[in-house]
């Protein structure tokens, strides 16, 4: 066994001591640092719309995801150095709750050594794991992630959502909703067991509080009775159920999907939801998941007597699944709408760039938002998996 690193001491008395679980988290920071032996270094965190890393107290300035080597290691996920502007070095690494990217670690020191770089990455890992156990409750997180006030249906919808990203070294998941801050129907839920990943994107009539309570009702009864082992045709009918008996007026599109983590084997509902989009190596598959559409979730009585289907697909390894709401392909671009072609040909692109997953939505939603000529008409939500089989 090797010699345990001098400063291991000091770390270990930081984490063994109770009176340090109820620290803030700058605080924290502080002390795990000088534990480490490292000089200085600051958290910041991805805003709600991954436009900027936002310092996590006001010793520094947010800086654009989009145009600094902090950025580059958020969209990379990887360790980026550059020299300081007050001397020494600082080293960029990336805070990462298992797949989810939270933001990016910032080390200052006169010289960088691999030691130091291992502390650094320490220290990381360490404070991802303090950030994703705090910010459910911490409403300070929350105020430096905001840049405007949110309305009042998007408050309630974003408490239900799950993380933007999860996923392993075999699957990832991950997904993005616009307008952050006027959502009003639009929802989607992703969660993985040790073999099966599932995922829901679901878009309810209108555009209010009840179309927000509508999707909040349809994720609940979908996850409870995901949670209790049902199969995909019975969670269907629990949402179907569940919308009856408490929103009888109202409904909600969706597609609701089960992927096996060992066969690569994909079954769907799709209950009057767009058509899902499957991209294999640099090309979409037209019409690969096209299927006999279903009515909407708390309407089948009124369309059809006839049970619901689930249909299925093998996936090959790197294929790529995208789910969205109608939003994303009507949003209005300078000349028409952004339309499927475009939507699916900027994921090709990207995929052959070796882009990451929640990097190439990140872009595609900002390329439909951001755009002068663009216009958003609806909610607008994607969701993305793709599967790479275990090696034997």
């Amino acid at each position: 066994m090797g010699t345990p690193d001098a400063d291991e001491g000091p770390l270990e008395e930081f984490l063994a001591d109770p009176a340090n679980a109820a620290l803030d988290l700058a605080t924290a920071v502080a002390r795990c640092s000088k534990s480490l032996g490292l000089q200085h270094s600051v958290v910041y965190l991805a805003d709600l719309q991954q436009n900027q890393l936002v310092p996590l107290t006001d010793v520094a300035s947010a800086l654009e995801i989009d145009a600094t080597l902090a950025g580059w290691t958020y969209r990379t996920q990887s360790l980026r150095v550059e020299e300081a502007e007050n001397g020494g070095l600082t080293a960029w690494f990336p805070l990462l709750d298992g797949a989810e990217r939270l933001g990016v670690l910032a080390v200052h020191a006169p010289s960088l050594t691999s030691r130091t770089l291992r502390r650094g990455r320490t220290l990381a890992t360490l404070l991802a794991m303090m950030i994703t156990s705090k910010r459910a409750y911490k409403d300070s997180f929350v105020r430096r992630t905001r840049s405007e006030p949110m309305r009042l249906p998007a408050e309630m919808l974003r408490a239900f959502l799950p993380p933007r990203t999860i996923g392993t070294s075999h699957v990832v998941s991950t997904g993005v909703l616009e307008p952050a801050y006027e959502i009003g129907g639009d929802a989607f839920d992703h969660s993985l067991t040790e073999t099966t990943l599932h995922v829901a994107v679901l878009d309810a009539m209108g555009h209010n509080l009840a179309s927000g309570l509508t999707t909040a009702v349809s994720l609940a009864a979908f996850r409870n009775a995901r949670r209790t082992g049902a199969d995909l045709p019975e969670l269907v009918s629990c949402v179907d159920d569940a919308l009856a008996e408490w929103l009888p007026d109202q409904f909600c599109t969706g597609v609701l999907a089960q992927l096996d983590l060992e066969s690569g084997m994909l079954r769907w509902s799709n209950c009057g939801h767009p058509v899902p989009l499957l991209i294999r190596g640099r090309r979409l598959l037209v019409d690969a998941m096209e299927r006999e559409p279903e009515p909407p979730m708390g309407l089948p009585g009124r369309f059809s007597t006839k049970p619901r289907q689930t249909h299925e697909i093998a996936l090959e390894p790197g294929d790529r699944v995208l789910v969205y709401t109608d939003g994303v392909t009507e949003a209005q671009a300078g000349d028409g709408e952004f339309g499927l072609e475009r939507f699916a040909d900027y994921v090709i692109r990207a995929t052959a760039a070796g882009e990451l997953a929640p990097e190439t939505l990140r872009r595609l939603i900002h390329s439909i938002i951001e755009t002068p000529s663009n216009r958003l008409r609806d909610d607008a939500t994607i969701l993305m998996f793709e599967w790479w089989p275990r090696t034997k």
